[in-house]
Formats: C-alpha cells, structure tokens, sequence
C-alpha cells in the first residue's frame, strides 16, 4: 500500500520514502474519504483470481472522483482533466527553480515514461503541475521539459493564475506556500488517476518504488475482461 500523508518540505530538503513519512499534518488533512478507502485496503486480502488485470486493478483503492481543473500547458493551449477521459493520469506537482527533490521525481518519471513504450501518450499521460505559477510561465515550462528528456506528446507541464494552482493543489492535498528568495515549501504528492476518472492511488515523496509504480500504471491501464 502506498500511504498518503499531507506533510510538507522545503522542496530543497531531502525527500520522503513513501513507506515511512508519517501521516498527517498541522496545517491540512487528507479528506475523510481518503482515509477510509486506505484503511479499507489494509482490511481487504486478494482474493482468487487477483491476478488477472481487470481483477487486480479493480482491487487498488478508489478514492471517489478525481478533482477536475483546467489550466495552461507548456505550449499555451487550456488543458483540462476532462480533456484526458479514456487515459491513465499521473498528476504530479513540482516547479523548475526546485534544485533537488522536484527533478529527482520528473527524472523517476521519464524513466517510467520509457518503461511504458508505445502505452505513453497513447494510454498513459503524465501532468506536471507548477506550483511556482508567478515563474513558471509556459515557455519557462517547457524549456525545463525537454531539459529533463521529457516526451510532451504524452506529458504535460501547466501553470495557470496564482488562485488556479492553490485550488488544483489543495484538491490534490498538495500544501504549497512561497518563500523569500524564490523557494515554495510544497509536499511531494503524485496521483494516479484511471481511465474512468477516478483518484485510485497516491505516491508521495521521491523515493517510491519505480517498478510497484510501473506495475500500477499497467493494472490501471489494462482492458477489463470478462471473467
């Protein structure tokens, strides 16, 4: 299981392993609904037949609708989760002035972007979302983009006005806040989303297993079939 939390970090501190970090936090809390549906995944125990794609992915936690947004990609154009309906989604949050822990995660990605072959872009699509939205503006973005070796026919990096971003994290239970010298303290968070548009599963920190996430991406993205 991959448990969610809502602890913060100056994004230039080392990260988290998501098997470790402590749950919750002073200043926000997961909603309720996340809590019980991971708590309902502990109790659950895989039942026969859990090895078949559809069954297995049935079995990861559903934890209710994923929050919408409409925000700026790197090329200018409105982008909205709704725009990604019949894809896997990995949203994740991070911003190009970040010097450690923000392109440790975008270059985990890249790897799992390679790993998915000819399923990234086509059932699998990656958003980045800055939480530095004042810097990040969409050339700014997509230049850190190809830096970085990211494929943006099936990633990308949206930036939006300043309320924009506070909602889309804070949906996502991203805590952000900016500081003096251009730092923005924000906890490491990445969802998975499913074809259906529902939040199934979040990471947090950089220190996830790249494989256990592989492994999700896949279960998520295979066809349901009939038993």
């Amino acid at each position: 299981m991959r448990p969610v939390t809502t602890e913060t970090a100056v994004c230039t501190a080392p990260s988290v392993s998501a098997r470790s970090a402590p749950v919750g936090s002073a200043r926000a809390r997961p909603p309720g609904y996340l809590l019980r549906a991971l708590l309902m995944w502990v109790i659950l125990t895989p039942a026969a037949g859990a090895h078949h794609p559809g069954a297995v992915a049935q079995r990861l936690p559903t934890l209710g609708a994923a929050p919408g947004f409409r925000l700026t990609t790197q090329e200018g154009a409105a982008l909205a989760l709704a725009d990604l309906r019949g894809k896997v989604v990995v949203v994740s949050f991070l911003y190009t002035a970040c010097a450690d822990t923000c392109p440790l995660l975008t270059a985990k990605l890249v790897g799992i972007q390679s790993a998915l072959g000819d399923a990234f872009g086509e059932d699998v699509f990656f958003v980045s979302v800055s939480v530095d939205p004042e810097n990040d503006r969409p050339e700014v973005l997509k230049r850190y983009a190809q830096a970085l070796g990211c494929d943006l026919s099936g990633w990308a990096f949206l930036t939006g006005s300043a309320e924009q971003i506070r909602q889309t994290s804070r949906d996502y239970g991203v805590y952000q806040e900016s500081k003096p010298g251009g730092d923005v303290d924000h906890n490491l968070l990445t969802s998975l989303v499913d074809r259906q548009g529902f939040l199934r599963v979040q990471y947090m920190g950089d220190q996830f297993d790249p494989g256990e996430f592989l492994h999700d991406l896949e279960l998520l993205a295979a066809p349901v079939r009939s038993p």
